[in-house]
């Protein structure tokens, strides 16, 4: 009698390569009885700033670069009602910050090749309400930072950099997120660094960070670490009304050896990355545009283009195959003005951004992470070429 061959493990989207010493670091920072804000927590923006080449008082640990983003624009004291300039090719996180922070999102189309926003379009967008620019380095590839933070002086506008994509990402040979005035990072558990939720705050001036750090827990002038350490109590002050979005040492217990093996993970996905595109050469799909040169590539998603009229299959087609062969695939991003909530509020229609329009309905994300083994490629690879082909 013969039995029928076991299906294959469900092939995660973006599982983090966890390893020993996270556990080791977690489960010592359980025994400690320290699990909230504290020494990990300072240990991790001291190690997140030497690895970004600024001072440790430039850098604030949240828990998300979602309140990265949001405190970031609180900090920098934009009047309420100002525009704030992003894409439409993001995830929703992006424009809900600006909404949080009291502002108005204005969305310029991105360049059809690069997937980022067109700094022709931000041009186009300004008007005399404009008050900073939100660049978003989609999948890891930098934006054109030159031409936004030209545009940025020429109009005297901020500029918040989303990061979420772009640990190791540079532009002629400058860190992401060290343009603007503020960098927003994310180490949530699809990212290249991983905490499971998380963020960290970059800023250029110290007074805008120290701000941002007292907003992100409750407008509290001493942070929990102060108050209950080794050296007693210390009394704290409300001196703004702020909010809850603090990191906890057993999150920076994983980042601290997450950041450490940064490189290491960088050049795993590099070498899946150039699988799949020599793989994928001759598909009738479309693949991501090479790093342009001067640049730095975080390789943080390998996206396809999934046209039906040439793949013979549509995109949400695709996702299902996909899933039945037991791999999971992301969709980053329907444009933002295909949902509900913003056209309502804002009366936005995808038509008016075609290009991130085109490519919100047509991306599929594969599977990419260091903690992928050369057979894991293999099934992906042969599932995309028997779909396609078929």
């Amino acid at each position: 009698m013969t039995h029928p061959d076991p299906q294959p493990p469900f092939l995660v989207f973006g599982a983090p390569r966890i390893e020993e010493a996270e556990i080791a670091e977690v489960e010592a920072c359980l025994r400690s009885g320290w699990l909230g804000t504290g020494p990990r927590v300072a240990q991790f923006e001291r190690d997140f700033a030497r690895w970004r080449g600024v001072r440790n008082s430039q850098v604030a640990a949240v828990n998300s670069c979602t309140a990265a983003l949001h405190v970031s624009m609180v900090a920098a004291g934009l009047e309420p009602g100002s525009e704030v300039i992003t894409t439409p090719l993001t995830f929703c996180a992006t424009v809900n910050a600006i909404l949080h922070a009291g502002l108005t999102p204005v969305l310029a189309d991105v360049d059809p090749v690069t997937q980022n926003i067109d700094p022709d379009a931000i041009e186009a967008a300004i008007t005399p309400r404009t008050r900073a620019i939100l660049p978003v380095h989609f999948a890891g590839r930098p934006c054109e930072m030159d031409r936004v933070m030209a545009i940025a002086h020429k109009h005297g506008l901020m500029v918040i950099e989303d990061c979420a994509h772009a640990i190791e990402t540079e532009f002629q040979g400058k860190p992401a997120g060290t343009f603007g005035d503020f960098g927003c990072f994310s180490f949530y558990v699809t990212k290249n660094v991983v905490t499971g939720e998380g963020g960290m705050i970059l800023g250029r001036d110290e007074e805008h960070i120290a701000r941002a750090r007292i907003l992100a827990l409750h407008g509290m002038s001493k942070d929990a670490w102060h108050r209950f350490g080794d050296e007693g109590y210390r009394h704290y002050q409300v001196v703004e009304c702020g909010f809850k979005y603090n990191m906890m040492d057993l999150q920076a217990a994983l980042g601290i050896h997450q950041l450490a093996r940064v490189e290491s993970n960088w050049l795993r996905r590099q070498a899946l990355w150039q699988r799949y595109d020599e793989a994928f050469a001759s598909l009738p799909i479309g693949r991501p545009a090479p790093a342009q040169a001067g640049t730095r590539h975080g390789y943080h998603l390998y996206t396809v283009m999934i046209d039906p009229n040439r793949c013979g299959i549509s995109r949400d087609g695709f996702l299902d195959t996909m899933n039945e062969r037991r791999i999971g695939t992301g969709v980053h991003y329907l444009s933002v003005p295909e949902h509900p909530y913003y056209q309502q509020r804002f009366g936005w229609r995808p038509e008016q951004w075609p290009n991130a329009m085109q490519l919100g309905r047509q991306t599929v994300s594969l599977p990419l992470s260091p903690a992928m083994t050369d057979d894991d490629a293999t099934r992906v690879i042969d599932a995309v070429r028997d779909i396609v082909r078929s």
